[in-house]
């Protein structure tokens, strides 16, 4: 798996295009936050993340025995155990979570990877940004993720992505990329001093049809690829 920033994201830029705070583009992979350089939050639409030890010896006839003993160390903790892949295209229950190797910035670590639900939001929550036509007919939903450091590596400011929202037909979910404070759904890195057992919570939001709806959530860094990785469902 290799580290990515919060910025990481491949995108194609199509034309839609927002009135006021929010962008539309598409793109082609997952959505994720940002603090954006500016007060008031914008969003980008896209379609299709030891013991001491002694030993004796001595000469039962011309020699007294004689004793050597190791100096005692001192204990440590044990290393957490490697962290295997799971195969691509394996399907888990939302609730689940999924130990996963993660490296980043150079760190070798591993986590555990969970999608806790997916919420159905109202096209009112967008209420505060104007939106152009091309959002008439679209649901944002909201996929909340959880991440726990299981490894033994600190991974303080780490960015967990590539993660996407699929369809009742199996199909991608448009992302919805903000850039500021959007109240309902909140992505980001992992905090400092992120070390093992360590968790933090994340949302990325996400639109479909109203004719449709959000049913499973796929996650597809590195070593798997778009269409082929972790599944929850």
């Amino acid at each position: 798996m290799k580290p990515i920033g919060r910025s990481r994201r491949t995108a194609v830029l199509a034309g839609l295009t927002a009135v006021g705070t929010l962008a539309l583009t598409a793109c082609s992979d997952g959505g994720s936050a940002s603090n954006a350089a500016t007060s008031a939050p914008s969003a980008t639409f896209t379609t299709p993340a030891a013991v001491p030890t002694a030993t004796a010896s001595s000469d039962p006839v011309t020699a007294a025995p004689s004793i050597t003993a190791a100096a005692p160390t001192s204990p440590s903790a044990a290393p957490a155990p490697a962290v295997s892949a799971p195969a691509p295209g394996t399907t888990v229950k939302i609730g689940d979570a999924v130990p996963l190797p993660f490296s980043f910035a150079g760190a070798e670590g591993a986590i555990a990877l969970t999608v806790t639900s997916i919420e159905k939001g109202d096209p009112a929550d967008l209420a505060s940004l104007t939106l152009d036509d091309n959002t008439k007919g679209l649901v944002p939903y909201y996929i909340h993720y959880k991440v726990t450091n299981i490894g033994d590596a600190d991974l303080a400011f780490s960015n967990v992505s590539h993660i996407r929202g699929l369809l009742a037909n199996g199909s991608r979910a448009s992302a919805l990329m903000v850039f500021g404070t959007f109240a309902k759904c909140s992505d980001g890195s992992l905090p400092g001093e992120f070390t093992n057992g360590k968790s933090a919570d994340f949302c990325i939001p996400v639109m479909s049809p109203t004719t449709s709806r959000v049913t499973a959530v796929e996650y597809w860094d590195a070593p798997y690829t778009l269409g082929n990785g972790i599944t929850w469902k």
